[in-house]
């Protein structure tokens, strides 16, 4: 596998990314394993929206970076109380011209930073992929679009990094969209509800086209029913004791299409966390609704593996197999 970090972009725009994220005096104390830690930030970080973020609450949740365990000796932050959604952008030394908008998970509770999205962002940039890793707002902290929220984000994403691609040196017909897990569910929302009518439009930017051109959804969140759903992003999402038409509304194998971008779905069986009859479901329906739709299984895995781990297992291919996919569907090559 591949470093996950350069020596340059370890050190690069460090003071404003904390900044940005939270007061230095607010950081939490950090352990001698986290100090000791690879930390791997973006090149720039881009506000999602001018001004406060559509229907904010007041006070508007305050923002938190949390230090979770791990034993991989590699940093993994996660943001709580998201109130400044903004993309982290990863820029490749050697530029093939398609884009990569990367969406962590985190349960719909918080939004991971570092495993499923930094880490996975060098790792595409070293591809030759412009990454743009989302930092969305989360659904029930009292956003005035509430289940929508995370989509809102979304959707600006895509139209703003389009709105880039001149700037940024991209195809706008080239932007993959990548969730996992709880941002599988993100992800595979933009994909399939990309012209759904979640937000009023604020600029020239929101006329653009939502539309992914490819998406792949790792171990994603897919359905809101028993017994399938994952509790956590299901009550995050639509709450304790949901009405049957959220469960319909909010379970993506009911809204497959066959104008959808193509799909990638990559799962572990043994997922305890999502169980792999997610990614079946979505499968079927896609297949049905005559998506242009891949299933990849692994016997073993787990959840949120991302690329921690996976050396020397069959979950390494991963990448490649996601590179080899983009390639066919008419991305440039690796």
């Amino acid at each position: 596998m591949q470093s996950l970090a350069s020596p340059t972009r370890l050190t690069r725009f460090m003071a404003r990314m904390v900044m940005t994220l939270v007061p230095l005096a607010a950081w939490p104390a950090l352990s001698q394993a986290q100090t000791a830690a690879v930390r791997i930030e973006p090149d720039a970080i881009i506000q999602l929206w001018p001004g406060t973020a559509l229907g904010a609450p007041n006070p508007l949740p305050k923002e938190e970076i949390v230090f979770r365990n791990t034993s991989f000796d590699l940093l993994d932050r996660a943001v709580h109380q998201v109130a400044t959604p903004n993309l982290s952008l990863f820029r490749p030394k050697k530029p093939n011209g398609a884009a990569i908008l990367m969406i962590p998970g985190g349960g719909y509770s918080l939004v991971v930073i570092d495993k499923e999205g930094y880490e996975g962002a060098e790792r595409f940039a070293a591809e030759g992929y412009m990454v743009y890793v989302l930092r969305y707002r989360l659904p029930h902290q009292g956003w005035a679009a509430g289940p929508d929220t995370p989509l809102q984000d979304a959707q600006r994403a895509i139209r703003l990094i389009r709105s880039r691609a001149s700037q940024d040196g991209i195809q706008a017909n080239q932007i993959m969209v990548m969730g996992f897990s709880a941002g599988g569910h993100v992800a595979g929302s933009l994909a399939l509800k990309f012209d759904q009518h979640v937000a009023p439009p604020l600029d020239n930017v929101d006329g653009l086209s939502a539309k992914p051109d490819l998406a792949v959804l790792m171990y994603p969140v897919v359905t809101m029913t028993e017994p399938f759903r994952h509790a956590n992003s299901r009550e995050n999402l639509i709450g304790q004791g949901p009405r049957p038409a959220a469960i319909v509304a909010y379970s993506l194998e009911t809204s497959a299409r066959a104008d959808a971008p193509p799909l990638f779905i990559l799962h572990a069986s043994d997922d305890p966390a999502v169980p792999v009859e997610n990614a079946l479901a979505l499968y079927e329906a896609a297949r049905r609704a005559k998506t242009s739709v891949t299933l990849h299984l692994f016997e073993k895995g787990g959840h949120g593996f991302g690329l921690r781990g996976i050396a020397g297992t069959p979950l390494a291919v991963w990448p490649n197999l996601v590179l080899s996919w983009a390639q066919d569907k008419g991305f440039p090559r690796p």
